[in-house]
């Protein structure tokens, strides 16, 4: 048994040089994790700013009125709609819908690279989390900084900016952490869609070799550590800000 184990960790990880599919596949999983955190983060804030408009009390501008109302709406009904399907399937549609019956058909948009497209579709999953994280750390911070703000002269916008969007980061740092783990691990279904990441990588070495417990159980061992590690991270930073306050 144990020899027939070990020949199947040599035909899984040594022979033909067969780890490289995991090498591989984990650069591309971290590429995507990266390009989606990015777009996320970006999203997200501006999600949450235009979800905090207090649509109620709204006066002045009749355009700009309108528009901020819209701009409310918008940002509530994206966050339900998206917090509301499978991350997965809005890959699907994002990658064989939009992509490819629509955008491929447009100059300049027809060899957009799969794992860019992957990129946006988590990025656009992860903006409706980001967005909640960082409207909690904006509410959190006191109604007093934004009067303080108003009261030297500065509008709402660069109060806001300048002011509270600091502050409020460094309240939900230890929470985008945790979202980038949890984008880290949503990536493992980017091979639905040919992308090669840790996962597919696993897939691939267990189909050559006719058996996917040593595969698999590597590319799960390697996702363990880079949660671990990253939640190690994330424990130690907020320590840290805590101890800052």
């Amino acid at each position: 048994m144990a020899a027939s184990f070990g020949d199947t960790v040599f035909l899984a990880l040594v022979k033909d040089d067969a780890y490289q599919y995991l090498w591989r596949g984990l650069g591309n999983s971290l590429k995507l994790t990266l390009i989606a955190a990015v777009i996320g983060v970006v999203l997200g804030l501006l999600l949450a700013v235009a979800k905090l408009q207090d649509v109620d009390n709204l006066t002045g501008n009749r355009f700009l009125v309108g528009l901020r109302r819209m701009l409310a709406g918008f940002a509530n009904g994206y966050i339900s709609v998206v917090r509301g399907t499978p991350a997965v399937v809005q890959l699907l549609v994002l990658y064989f819908i939009v992509y490819t019956q629509v955008l491929k058909k447009i100059p300049g948009f027809d060899h957009i690279p799969d794992l860019v497209i992957a990129g946006i579709a988590f990025g656009i999953n992860s903006g409706a989390y980001v967005a909640e994280i960082i409207r909690a750390g904006i509410m959190a911070v006191d109604r007093g900084q934004t009067e303080a703000g108003r009261s030297l002269g500065l509008s709402a916008g660069s109060t806001m900016l300048f002011i509270v969007i600091p502050q409020a980061v460094k309240n939900v740092l230890p929470a985008l952490g945790n979202e980038f783990i949890v984008l880290l691990k949503e990536t493992s279904v980017a091979g639905y869609i040919g992308i090669a990441d840790l996962t597919k990588g696993a897939q691939t070495i267990g189909g050559a070799i006719y058996n996917f417990t040593v595969p698999l159980l590597c590319a799960a061992y390697v996702y363990f550590l880079m949660t671990t590690v990253l939640s190690t991270g994330i424990g130690v930073l907020e320590r840290r800000l805590r101890k800052s306050d």
